[in-house]
Formats: structure tokens, C-alpha cells, sequence
């Protein structure tokens, strides 16, 4: 669910396939619809709607009747029943074919229950089918978000390396001109050397989010592999209850646990058919040929001919007593239907539990991210002023220092801040069923 989806954690991992990646630059739509195409489980689902019809086929063809043939050929050996029965020992043959039909009247209603509870299944395995692409959907903006969100952080990192890299070359030249102690530059070169390092890390940050986001679109990684900034403007959040009342009858997921009641409440339908009689009209027809050696006969056409016979009937079977099988059959398919009503309820209240919780996460981001704003500007005031007085020797080195890391944890907590709150809104758009 929307827990798994932080903007600060690159955990989002799943079985990549041998596709080859594209060196264009990729969009937050092309990522999306890339990656439903070709997402594993997806295509696992869209699998499981093809047996679902195939189900629904099966259902139907069961209204058919059947019509098969069949012979046999049976030898005697020693003593055999002879034309005017009597016994002797001789040796006999028989030969028999029959064609018979088949075709069901009334079964009970079990047949069309079973083509409506089919029918039903189809429709819940779409609704499963769109909740995988939804949730394929959701990691990919999660994902794509992180790596925007590192290359901020990497061009804030960058900044200050180049801050860092200019005091150096500045302590270098007072150092020449012996206006300060060389210690003082060889403090500089280890703050430069440390962002440095940083700059370094933000780039494998950079990598590692673009790693799992071509993970996620069933794509090996390549150098070339780039995705392309958002114009995000100024989006306003939705009002929960409103996005609520909008994903409950339009999320896929919720919609498909809604329709497992219904299969599953047409599964009682199908196991009370077994109290009910069924019908069925059967015709034939058949002949037969029989040979005992040593002794004439009529020959096999003429056999054939006369010993010819057709019939047609009616079979009527009433359930009286089956061991309990139909009684135990409907409780078995009332607990299923008990346990699909349960899924129902704990997926609504995990999804309004998951909006609400994706609402007030992007209201406290906006908050802070305001708040941010509004300091990051003092804080780089009082950073240049901090610098000017470590210029003119009136601050420390640690004064300094002190002054650059919080205007760098400002930058930081801003783009923090901005992009949480960009990804819980689209997660609220989403649910609200703007895909």
C-alpha cells in the first residue's frame, strides 16, 4: 500500500526482463505505460482474464448435448451360447456398434449458475487486472519522483563543492601572501574534499533510483538512461473524503474484492443445485454381429440388418440422499462468501485509512516546505554575512562551517519537503481516478 511509497527510501524492487533500454530521454507517461505493458504481474493477470473467458466459454458449451460412437469385438474360446440357445463347444465371435445422443433438458439450473458464476469471475479478474496496472502505476511515480528528487539534492550538493572548491583557491592566495596561517588552508581542503565526497554519493543516489526505475520497466540499465524534469506548477490537494468517495466506486482494487462477493455468493447458488432433479433425453442407434465356428449363419450385412435396434428415453435422477456432500458444499461456499465480505471491509478502510494518511502527509510537507522557503532565504543571508566576517578574519572557521551546513540543510529539507508533497498529491489524484 501508499506506506511502501517514501520519497526518501530507493527499496522499490522487481524481476527485470532482457529488454533493451532506449537512450531517450524518458517521460513520467512513457515510464508509465511502458511499464504496465510490460510489467511480470500484469501480464500474469491479463492471463488469468483469458482463462476467466475461456471459463465462460467451457460454461456454455455445457448446454450442448453429446453425441459419441462405439464398437466392441469379443471372442470365445470352448463351450458358447449357439443360434437356438443351447451350449456347445465351439468357438464364437460378436461384434457390436452404437451410436447414442445425449442432450440435457433440465440440469438442475447448475449449468447456468455456473455460466453466470464464470461470467462474474471474468469481470473480477479485470478489475484484478486494472488494480495490478494501478499498482504498477503508483511505483512508478514513486520511483520517478526519487531520482528527481536526487538530482536536486546531487545539484545542491554540486553547489556546495564549488562554494567550497572557491574558499580554497581564496585561502591558497592569502596563504601566498601571508595573511593567514597554511592550517586554516588545510581545514578548507578537508571541508572541499568532503563535499567532494557528497557530490559522489549523490550521484550513486542518482544511479542507484534510476537502476530500480528501469527495474520496474522490465529494462536492463544503460549509461544513456535518463528521465525528463516535471513541470509540477502549483498543485492544490484534494479534500480526502472527496477522493474517497471517488476511489470507492472507481479503484480497481476495491472494485474487484466488491465483485469476489459476488462470485462468491453465486458459489451458494451453484452448491444448492445439488438438491434440484435433473433431466435428460437420450436416443441410440445400434447393431450387432454374431459368428459361431463350424456352423452356417447369416452373413455380416444381413446381421447387421436385422439385428438393427434404435431407442429413445428419458432419464430423470432426483437427489435423495448424498452424503451430505450439497449440504457440506453450501457451507464451505457461505465461508468463502463470509471471507470475501471481510476483504471487502479491511480494503476500505486500508484505502480510507491510506488517503487520509497520504493527505495529511502532503499537508505537513507543504507546511514545511513554506516554511523552508521562508528560511532558506534568511539562512543564506546569514551565511553571507558569516562568510564575510570569516573573510574579514571577525568568525571562525567554525563559525563559518556552521553557517554553510545549515544553509545546506535548509536546501535539503525545501526539496525534501517539495517533492513528498508532490508525490502524496499524485497518489490522492490518483486514487481519485485521474490517471
Amino acid at each position: 500500500m501508499l506506506t511502501k511509497y517514501r520519497i526518501l527510501t530507493v527499496a522499490l524492487a522487481v524481476t527485470g526482463s532482457c529488454a533493451v533500454a532506449s537512450g531517450e530521454v524518458w517521460t513520467l507517461d512513457s515510464c508509465i505505460s511502458y511499464a504496465v505493458s510490460h510489467n511480470i504481474s500484469v501480464r500474469q493477470r491479463q492471463s488469468q482474464v483469458m482463462q476467466g473467458e475461456q471459463a465462460v466459454t467451457e460454461a456454455k458449451d455445457r448446454f450442448l448435448p453429446t453425441l459419441e460412437a462405439s464398437g466392441s469385438e469379443s471372442f470365445n474360446f470352448g463351450r458358447g451360447l449357439t443360434s437356438d440357445n443351447t451350449y456347445a463347444d465351439r468357438n464364437t465371435s460378436n461384434f457390436g456398434w452404437n451410436v447414442g445422443f445425449s442432450l440435457p433438458l433440465f440440469q438442475g439450473l447448475s449449468e447456468y449458475r455456473n455460466l453466470k458464476m464464470a461470467r462474474l469471475a471474468l469481470q473480477q479478474y479485470l478489475y484484478e487486472t486494472g488494480a495490478a496496472k494501478d499498482n504498477v502505476t503508483l511505483n512508478v511515480i514513486a520511483q520517478y519522483l526519487q531520482v528527481l528528487y536526487n538530482k536536486e539534492v546531487a545539484e545542491a550538493a554540486r553547489s556546495q563543492a564549488e562554494l567550497s572548491a572557491f574558499e580554497v583557491r581564496r585561502q591558497k592566495a592569502l596563504v601566498e601572501a601571508g595573511k593567514v596561517a597554511e592550517a586554516t588552508l588545510y581545514d578548507m581542503e578537508a571541508v572541499a574534499a568532503q563535499d567532494e565526497l557528497q557530490v559522489v554519493a549523490a550521484g550513486n543516489d542518482i544511479k542507484t533510483a534510476l537502476v530500480n526505475l528501469a527495474n520496474l520497466l522490465q529494462l536492463p540499465m544503460s549509461d544513456s538512461f535518463d528521465v525528463a524534469p516535471i513541470d509540477f506548477g502549483e498543485p492544490s490537494l484534494p479534500m480526502p473524503d472527496d477522493v474517497y468517495r471517488q476511489a470507492s466506486v472507481g479503484y480497481s482494487s476495491l472494485l474487484g474484492a466488491r465483485q469476489a462477493v459476488k462470485v462468491a455468493d453465486q458459489g451458494i447458488s451453484v452448491a444448492k443445485s445439488g438438491y434440484i432433479p435433473t433431466l435428460r433425453f437420450n436416443a441410440g442407434v445400434g447393431s450387432n454381429y454374431y459368428h459361431l465356428s463350424g456352423l452356417p449363419g447369416e452373413t455380416f450385412a444381413e446381421q447387421m440388418r436385422h439385428n438393427m435396434q434404435t431407442y429413445l428415453g428419458f432419464s430423470l435422477a432426483i437427489p435423495i440422499f448424498d452424503g451430505f456432500n450439497t449440504r457440506n458444499s453450501i457451507r464451505r461456499a457461505k465461508f468463502q462468501k463470509n471471507d470475501a465480505m471481510l476483504e471487502v471491509e479491511r480494503q476500505e478502510s486500508e484505502l480510507y485509512k491510506e488517503i487520509q494518511l497520504a493527505y495529511y502527509q502532503a499537508k505537513g510537507a507543504k507546511e514545511r516546505y513554506d516554511t523552508s522557503a521562508g528560511t532558506l532565504e534568511k539562512t543564506r543571508l546569514s551565511f553571507e554575512a558569516t562568510r564575510e566576517r570569516f573573510n574579514l578574519g571577525r568568525a571562525t572557521q567554525a563559525d563559518y562551517e556552521q553557517a554553510r551546513n545549515n544553509l545546506f540543510k535548509t536546501e535539503i529539507t525545501r526539496i525534501q519537503s517539495r517533492y513528498e508533497y508532490l508525490l502524496r498529491h499524485r497518489i490522492l489524484l490518483f486514487y481519485s481516478g485521474e490517471k
